[in-house]
């Protein structure tokens, strides 16, 4: 018969992103898919190749009542995972990370089936961390796994983070760096959950930059939908043409046209920029756990794909000052491209789908 592989993601584009890549490698494969997360993960999930998804009871918390809600709806979400494993006759259970993950990990090693856990980030993730001694196979998408225990450090497999295939696909165009009057593409993204400091320190940048950079400009935004107007209003006073919307799904059509990239650094953003081949200027979040977002930039910057800005050191006249340099620059944007192509793993999908067969004993 035909294995089933149960995919368990939290509900952000960074575990949902990879995890459906994943999935579209084993559905070519033959096997059958099903999808496990949380509410917060249906809006990543419209085009998921599964068969089914299992909306498992799962919650985070904080101090002492919290902690102990968060336990009590784990649990329930064991008995349920463990109910519909038993049903659906899982062969293995990979875990991309978040809470929503966790019941089916625990489901899975507590009733001895297959399990793999991937990690994006370039440091190991709470729930992976607690997990991670427990679970068949570690895969992660960075050379370096901050965070992880000494042994689970030297049996992790570094697969690199899935991108979808759409992405996957830009990693064999050539990159062409603007020339003379041409036109400048420069996406700017926020991340999944929007970020308030790019969608409202970036236009004035870019409206700052020289006149006869300025005037070539085509710039697409992901912006908050409270700071929408305003951005359009700056862009629009400085004569620079814009599309500002609060979310892109044709995502892998705007990469193939810019230029450069000004974002976060998330682990899914840092994989498409590097299999996109896309020099960009990154602001890490700061308040990200284990500043993990500054640790993944640090594959592109050491390569010379990417320019970093420390929240704490972001202000409009600095990257502005980022942004002329490296737009200015044709020469040294091709060669911040080829940078990014040099630490890309275009083919993580079918490493991490080898891995999770091997581990299913296919």
């Amino acid at each position: 018969m035909t294995k089933l592989c149960v995919v368990a993601a939290g509900g952000t584009g960074g575990h949902m992103f990879p995890a459906e890549a994943l999935a579209r490698e084993l559905a070519a494969r033959g096997w059958r898919v099903v999808l496990a997360t949380d509410h917060r993960g249906e809006q990543y999930a419209h085009a998921f190749p599964a068969e089914e998804r299992l909306a498992l009871d799962a919650a985070t918390g904080s101090g002492p009542l919290g902690l102990i809600k968060a336990g009590v709806a784990i649990f329930k979400g064991v008995v349920q995972a463990r109910t519909a494993f038993d049903r659906l006759g899982a062969d293995v259970v990979v875990g991309f990370g978040g809470y929503p993950s966790a019941p089916a990990l625990v489901a899975a090693v507590t009733s001895q089936r297959p399990t793999v856990i991937h990690e994006q980030n370039a440091v190991l993730g709470r729930t992976n961390r607690i997990l991670a001694p427990y679970v068949g196979q570690v895969a992660s998408s960075f050379p370096t796994l901050e965070r992880a225990p000494a042994k689970v450090q030297g049996r992790s497999h570094v697969v690199g983070s899935p991108v979808r295939a759409e992405i996957r696909a830009l990693f064999d165009r050539p990159y062409v760096a603007p020339a003379g009057d041409g036109p400048i593409h420069v996406l700017v993204t926020g991340g999944s959950q929007g970020a308030r400091i790019l969608s409202e320190t970036t236009p004035r940048a870019l409206a700052a930059l020289p006149e006869a950079l300025r005037r070539r400009l085509k710039v697409q935004q992901q912006s908050r939908p409270e700071t929408l107007e305003a951005a359009r209003q700056i862009y629009l006073e400085a004569g620079i043409e814009a599309e500002v919307a609060p979310f892109f799904r044709d995502m892998a059509e705007r990469l193939s046209r810019a230029h450069l990239v000004v974002g976060r650094s998330g682990a899914s953003t840092c994989a498409e920029l590097a299999v996109a081949a896309l020099p960009s200027v990154l602001i890490p979040l700061k308040i990200a756990t284990d500043d993990h977002q500054r640790l993944n930039a640090k594959a592109l910057t050491n390569a010379g794909a990417a320019e970093v800005i420390l929240e704490d050191d972001l202000t409009v006249d600095r990257l502005a000052s980022a942004l002329t340099a490296v737009l200015s620059d044709p020469t040294r944007l091709s060669a911040m491209s080829a940078a990014a192509r040099s630490v890309a793993i275009p083919d993580a999908a079918q490493r991490l789908a080898d891995l999770v067969e091997a581990t299913a004993g296919r």
